[in-house]
């Protein structure tokens, strides 16, 4: 086995084709093939299926693809931890986060990071938390703003801001006229959250269990933005994270929660391994320390 040839393993397996992979590889598919193949005997298992139409992973293949993942990820370090010796204030960052932060903290979020580091240029993914999980762990991504306590040794964190809820309702609902409300207020209403995978459904959940409230089962919406129009058109309430109701108001009212107010927890994650781990500490102080500015 050679690093080469992991490389050639992991980008079929994520394109599924080998002339994509070989173009992607900048090999002839013919050598692509023959490495695998190579690799495949080095190994007495067979990685994956091939018809005409088609190739899939075997089950051995899915589970080596795994692990080849974690090897070049940390043949990736060995290259940033020597680059870090020169100036580990250069080159691209990965930055993950998830679509309820996304859209409502990076407006602000990006002329600060670049004020502050300058010679990094930030290479943005917005996606569902157990996927930035995954990335993470493959070392497809460096670093990670996400919602914290978050499971796992291999990860650490730097908690940046707490990110308090408001009680979102339509103009005309009976609670849009209160100054603030509590979490009990909300028993007898209908709670409209968003659909599973959604990490600030989860949170939204257990600030309903609270006070035993649970979900309307008549909808789940696949977007923040879905689930504030849904509101703003019927008696229906459901929580926002504070970044997300600046200037949203339209039709809608949010209202704050009296002490103790329920929020999120905000943290950027990398793996411990990472040789950068100095510049993301640096990267949440920023963070941590400009909250205010980001809320603006």
């Amino acid at each position: 086995m050679n690093i080469r040839d992991l490389h050639y393993l992991v980008t079929v397996a994520e394109t599924l084709h080998y002339g994509k992979a070989a173009k992607a590889c900048h090999v002839s598919q013919p050598t692509l093939s023959m490495q695998l193949k190579k690799l495949e005997d080095t190994l007495g298992v067979q990685l994956f299926e091939r018809t005409n139409k088609q190739v899939q992973l075997t089950s051995i293949g899915a589970d080596i693809v795994i692990r080849a993942r974690r090897i070049l990820a940390e043949v990736a370090q060995i290259k940033l931890a020597a680059d870090a010796t020169h100036d580990p204030l250069v080159g691209n960052v990965r930055l993950g986060l998830f679509p309820t932060l996304a859209p409502y903290l990076l407006p602000n979020l990006m002329p600060l990071l670049r004020e502050a580091f300058p010679n990094i240029t930030l290479l943005l993914t917005e996606e569902k938390t157990p996927l930035l999980l995954q990335q993470l762990e493959a070392g497809q991504l460096d670093c990670a703003l996400l919602a914290l306590p978050i499971a796992g040794d291999a990860l650490a964190t730097a908690h940046v801001f707490n990110e308090p809820f408001y009680l979102a309702v339509a103009r005309g609902h009976h609670l849009a006229s209160r100054k603030s409300v509590r979490v009990g207020d909300l028993s007898p209403e209908n709670v409209l959250l968003l659909e599973d995978g959604h990490c600030l459904r989860d949170q939204a959940l257990a600030v309903c269990h609270r006070v035993g409230v649970g979900e309307s089962n008549h909808f789940r919406a696949t977007s923040l933005e879905t689930l504030r129009h849904m509101v703003a058109s019927s008696d229906a309430v459901t929580l926002m994270p504070e970044l997300a109701t600046r200037g949203h108001e339209g039709n809608m009212r949010y209202i704050p929660f009296a002490e103790p107010t329920p929020s999120r927890a905000i943290g950027l994650v990398w793996r411990k391994t990472s040789a950068r781990a100095p510049l993301f500490e640096a990267m949440a102080e920023v963070i941590r320390t400009n909250y205010e500015k980001l809320n603006a």
